[in-house]
């Protein structure tokens, strides 16, 4: 059986199931929220750069006021952008999402990416030639300014996204607060098997973003796969008597990940929670296994370059 929350190491829980927001239009979104609580998803995955947490926030104020849930019924993310790696400058955007979210307090902050952009303009900061413009922050200091928004009652749990083995190692040898969460791109193409195994042994939750490959993603181009056309996968799930999406989504939960698929349509936010009723076998979940290629869809090309980019020079 698997359980319907996962246990931090703080104590605290989290739904081991959520609605991911990333690239949710700011018109769509309120209602997918919306539907998404009435579904029953009780964990809401936000990020400043999504550009959308005052829609989310208006949908969580909605189904409050309604009586559909309170607000102890909710666990909500948001995570600290590039451009505010500085520690003067994490409370504050933190309260900005706050306030966009019309929230008292996160659930959990995440460090959004190791690596800082030059900070004080835009989101994604360029030179003339159209480069990114990196900050030469240290990870290290932003995250102890994470930990004094726990102190200051802002956030319950803080922790990372898209971080090595060895940036979380860097992490814990400072930490006063450790990290209870590293979220990462993770589906059958990239099971992310020795990132986790680290994680789970550090007892790191692991959340997996883009669970479903990330079809919609900007800068897909058309010669590549598309992981819910997975013949092999199409196949497997049609023994099940499932959808291809469901099939992947149970993969995650039954490992124990967090899985935040991300939809604004109601019939699909519906189909995916439905995955609670039927077993992977043993056999079958290694057969997935099989499915990794190392085939990340997110690789953060922006940021190639910098220090600390999390894909360019460690093995995991």
């Amino acid at each position: 059986m698997v359980k319907h929350t996962v246990k931090f190491s703080n104590g605290l829980e989290v739904p081991i199931f959520g609605l991911g927001t990333w690239k949710s239009k700011p018109g769509e979104v309120t209602r997918a929220v919306e539907d998404a609580i009435d579904i029953g998803y009780r964990h809401i995955d936000c990020a400043f750069i999504y550009q959308n947490e005052k829609e989310v926030g208006t949908a969580i104020k909605n189904k409050i006021a309604e009586g559909k849930v309170k607000r102890e019924d909710l666990f909500v993310t948001s995570k600290l952008w590039n451009t505010f790696h500085s520690p003067n400058l994490v409370e504050g955007i933190l309260k900005q999402s706050l306030q966009n979210l019309s929230l008292e307090y996160l659930d959990l902050y995440l460090i959004h990416w190791p690596l800082g952009f030059k900070e004080g303009g835009e989101y994604f900061p360029t030179d003339k030639d159209g480069k990114i413009q990196f900050s030469d922050v240290d990870y290290v200091d932003t995250w102890k300014a994470m930990e004094e928004m726990v102190g200051k009652g802002l956030v319950k749990s803080i922790g990372l996204s898209n971080f090595n083995k060895n940036q979380i190692e860097r992490i814990l040898k400072v930490a006063k607060i450790r990290p209870v969460m590293n979220q990462i791109e993770c589906h059958p193409y990239l099971n992310q098997k020795r990132l986790f195994d680290y994680c789970k042994s550090e007892n790191i939750v692991i959340t997996a973003y883009s669970p479903l490959g990330s079809p919609d993603r900007p800068w897909a181009t058309a010669d590549e796969p598309l992981l819910l056309e997975d013949p092999k996968l199409k196949e497997l799930a049609a023994k099940y008597g499932k959808t291809t999406a469901q099939l992947v989504l149970r993969y995650q939960v039954q490992r124990g990940i967090v899985t935040i698929p991300k939809s604004v349509t109601k019939s699909r936010i519906e189909e995916n929670f439905k995955i609670f009723d039927f077993e992977l076998s043993a056999d079958d979940m290694a057969y997935i296994d099989s499915f990794d290629c190392n085939g990340r869809f997110c690789p953060m090309t922006p940021g190639l370059g910098h220090v600390h980019h999390p894909f360019e020079k460690d093995e995991f």
